[in-house]
């Protein structure tokens, strides 16, 4: 049981599970880095015990890993050797009776409706004298019009097929983690955005028509993933904001958010974002009671009230 034995445990997550390939590359990459601490300790995959698994999880966090990133390995292995038990390579499972490290609760980072505004202001400014915006520009505002007005994740936006958005109006039709798809809602200004867009997209292509709404020259035939983060640091830049305060993820963030300050249920919210459990979806009224806190001690006269000294 080896690297053959890893390939096998994708392919049954690619066939069984839906697992994207992203989920896929991140698997192999936990699987092989577990392989190699193995190997360096002269112990197999097929034999590794429960200690060999503790050894491994505790070097991993001795490089400073993230809680999150450690119970994410974790969990990794729990799949693999599962899968290991059910095809009968292994008579047991040295993941078991292994605590997950506990992970804090991460506020997520998010922008005010303003600062949505900031950006989509700058994208739409004019550069030097020319009367009319570049076609970047133009792919800019209608990229973060899209991850605003439809909560996608950045892997959904840069592989939305041209056709989710071709004699459609009100919602894209979005195929997001697991294979799973749901409807995602278009507002007024992003179907404009969109439309001002369909009519520069040629200029991205190569010659050959593409299936994705947002093509490159590239091999991935579309827009990558990080050339989206690289022209929403470059926005940030442009509209005051610092960079490290924004990305995809954000704006994704900020429309969650947005919607549960606005009173959008949490069942809503879950499945526009495409949430398996609702518990992720959770998050959002923490951000929101965060905010509406703080809101009130900086601006209601009771809570700027300066206390009075006793004696």
């Amino acid at each position: 049981m080896s690297r053959e034995a890893i390939e096998a445990f994708l392919d049954m997550m690619s066939a069984e599970r839906g697992a994207s390939r992203n989920t896929l590359d991140a698997y192999r990459r936990d699987l092989l880095a577990f392989q190699t601490d193995l190997t360096r300790r002269g112990v197999a995959l097929k034999t590794a015990a429960r200690d060999d698994v503790r050894k491994h999880l505790a070097g991993f966090a001795a490089i400073n890993a993230k809680p999150s990133s450690q119970a994410r390995r974790l969990s990794v292995l729990r799949q693999f050797y599962g899968f290991a038990y059910n095809e009968g390579w292994r008579k047991d499972d040295p993941t078991s009776a292994i605590d997950a490290p506990k992970r804090g609760r991460t506020l997520p980072k998010v922008l005010s409706p303003r600062d949505v505004e900031r950006l989509l202001d700058a994208a739409r400014m004019l550069r030097g004298e020319k009367k009319k915006l570049p076609a970047e520009d133009i792919r800019l505002v209608c990229m973060v019009e899209l991850l605003y007005a439809s909560g996608l994740r950045v892997s959904e936006l840069v592989t939305l097929p041209l056709a989710s958005v071709r004699g459609k109006t009100g919602f894209l039709y979005v195929r997001g983690k697991g294979n799973k798809e749901r409807l995602a809602p278009l507002n007024k200004s992003a179907e404009r955005a969109v439309k001002d867009y369909l009519l520069v997209r040629g200029e991205f292509l190569s010659g050959a028509e593409s299936p994705f709404l947002f093509p490159s020259r590239g091999e991935a035939g579309h827009l990558t993933r990080r050339r989206c983060h690289q022209l929403l640091k470059e926005l940030a830049v442009k509209a005051g904001i610092d960079p490290a305060k924004l990305s995809p993820h954000v704006l994704r963030h900020a429309f969650a958010t947005h919607l549960v300050e606005g009173g959008a249920d949490l069942r809503s919210v879950q499945t526009l974002l495409g949430h398996a459990d609702i518990a992720t979806t959770q998050i959002y009224t923490h951000v929101a009671r965060d905010r509406l806190k703080a809101t009130v001690e900086s601006a209601h006269p009771l809570a700027r009230r300066p206390k009075r000294s006793r004696g």
